[in-house]
């Protein structure tokens, strides 16, 4: 039970933060994507800090949960973070969840029960070898690097989901390298701990991830990102757990069914939870500013309205302030005008 109680106030504390993370983080300068400039500017702003505060909180809640149980028993409770988000993306946006709001979260709590319930998620496994646990590092690595890679040659859009599913795969590798370490550290105390590689490459693997989701989060509305990173990040802790931790799942034919089942819902609802109208910048939302300065659209209409023909100035400044004010929904709207150079 303790287990339950800590992964669900991790992901409780996680949903916030990534809310509150990325109101702050969409008003950072488009120049900062994926430089290590946003993590700067982002300091200077309060309702950042907060959201980062409510993130470790949930890093220290879930580090816990991982010490007491199974990575493939956490991480799918982890998903269910996306609730939280949308329940203080309700708040801030008045809306109701609707029908396919409560289908959203039908999906995911099925499937995070039907996984557990299938899979019976147990430890005490035999570790596997230096080798094997070096393979699955690197290919989790190795995959974050081929996102990272193709998103800067897409759409701001598109890049925020592949930024965010690098992000997640990451931070499913940092889920599983802390069990590790708490292992570690109950068997053979602090001065081993020190001494392995484990605890820098958790460090390592939460900062590129926090820089990696921040720039999600500037790059594109909470619901393209948020839901990439809360689908990645159960599967890859799950794949890094039963690949290098020991942990064991059923695997008779029924059981792999229903675990395969129970993710796919758990990836599904999530989907349908972070394109809810709830979710700040989901569909039906009036579209926001996307780069540059925020309030470019209106002042183009307001010099297209300015320079109309009433002020005498007739057909051309009529043409001209029309123009005007084409290039300020232009300049606000447009992804590709305002990418960072590369």
């Amino acid at each position: 039970m303790a287990v339950f109680l800590l992964a669900l106030s991790a992901a409780c504390c996680l949903g916030l933060g990534f809310v509150l993370q990325q109101h702050a983080a969409q008003r950072a300068p488009r120049a900062d994507l994926l430089h290590w400039r946003l993590l700067l500017d982002l300091m200077r702003m309060p309702e950042w800090l907060l959201g980062t505060g409510f993130m470790v909180s949930g890093l220290v809640l879930s580090a816990l949960a991982l010490n007491q149980g199974e990575v493939s028993l956490v991480e799918p409770l982890l998903a269910t973070n996306l609730l939280f988000a949308m329940a203080l993306s309700r708040v801030l946006t008045r809306q109701s969840l609707g029908r396919s709001g409560w289908a959203g979260v039908l999906l995911l709590g099925l499937g995070v029960t039907a996984f557990i319930l299938a899979g019976r998620p147990t430890g005490g496994g035999p570790p596997a070898g230096e080798l094997r646990h070096w393979l699955v590092v690197g290919t989790v690595v190795g995959l974050t690097l081929l996102l990272v890679s193709l998103a800067r040659r897409l759409p701001l859009f598109e890049e925020a989901t592949l930024l965010a599913l690098a992000a997640g795969l990451l931070y499913g590798l940092q889920d599983a390298l802390t069990r590790t370490t708490t292992q570690r550290l109950d068997h053979d105390g602090l001065d081993a701990v020190l001494r392995s590689w484990q605890p820098y490459a958790v460090v390592a693997a939460g900062v590129v991830g926090l820089l990696l989701v921040q720039s999600a989060f500037e790059a594109a509305p909470l619901r393209m990102s948020l839901p990439a990173l809360t689908a990645a990040q159960p599967l890859a802790g799950i794949a890094c757990a039963v690949g290098f931790l020991g942990d064991r799942l059923r695997i008779t034919p029924g059981a792999l069914a229903w675990e395969s089942a129970g993710l796919l819902a758990i990836v599904v609802g999530v989907i349908v939870i972070g394109r809810h109208p709830a979710m700040p910048g989901s569909v039906g939302d009036p579209p926001k500013d996307v780069g540059g300065p925020p309030d470019l659209e209106r002042a183009g209409a307001e010099r297209a309205g300015a320079e109309s023909p009433t002020a005498g100035s007739g057909t051309g400044t009529e043409n001209a302030g029309t123009e005007n004010a084409r290039a300020g929904k232009t300049r606000a709207g447009s992804a590709d005008d305002t990418r960072p150079a590369r």
